[in-house]
């Protein structure tokens, strides 16, 4: 590079960097988020736990409620097991429907994982409440999405909750502080491999 690109580069950063310390000044200090994270492709769940990580790593306490994988023993709750006094995890629900094939079971599950997960929210005893596949339970009219939403609104100010799950409704992301659709592109399952520790469970 020239020296005359390199200037010109240097402009250019210094009045990027300006910009956003101005944009970084009107920014309000900490406030609890309603993120979301929906859509075909995967990674939904595993980016909540990424987050929780990052709390762990702060000295921050997690809650994890997960409303269908509770049957599936996950690498993630081995994990968290070794933060006992950081993280609380509880594995809820029952497997997806098709494989209980028992509705009325499938909604006392839900109804009562949804009990659990609105106690740790209200408490105000967790910087972070992981809603593990919750956004499916209200696609089926499992709990209630307005019960859900009312507790999200009235939640103490810096409690952060992630929502996971594929159709998360508009009522939803019109709550949300942070919503993220996950695009499915390519996915091995479509080509005949099945599920591998490590990369979905």
């Amino acid at each position: 590079m020239s020296e005359e690109d390199l200037e010109r580069h240097a402009s250019k950063m210094a009045k990027k960097k300006a910009a956003r310390d101005r944009m970084m000044e009107k920014k309000v200090d900490e406030k609890g988020l309603v993120i979301v994270h929906t859509g075909k492709g995967k990674g939904k769940s595993s980016s909540a736990f990424g987050m929780a990580l990052r709390c762990v790593g702060h000295g921050f306490k997690v809650g994890v409620i997960q409303f269908i994988k509770g049957a599936w023993d996950t690498a993630e709750r081995k994990v968290f097991e070794g933060f006992p006094d950081l993280v609380t995890f509880k594995a809820m629900g029952e497997g997806f429907t098709w494989e209980t094939q028992d509705k009325e079971r499938d909604i006392a599950a839900a109804q009562k994982a949804w009990a659990a997960a609105k106690e740790m929210i209200e408490s105000g005893e967790y910087r972070m409440v992981i809603l593990d596949e919750i956004n499916v339970a209200m696609r089926y009219d499992y709990i209630n999405e307005d019960e859900v939403i009312e507790c999200l609104n009235n939640r103490p100010e810096l409690v952060h909750v992630v929502l996971t799950g594929r159709h998360a409704s508009e009522k939803l992301l019109d709550v949300a502080e942070l919503a993220t659709e996950m695009t499915l592109v390519k996915h091995p399952f479509r080509s005949g491999i099945k599920a591998q520790p490590g990369v979905e469970f």
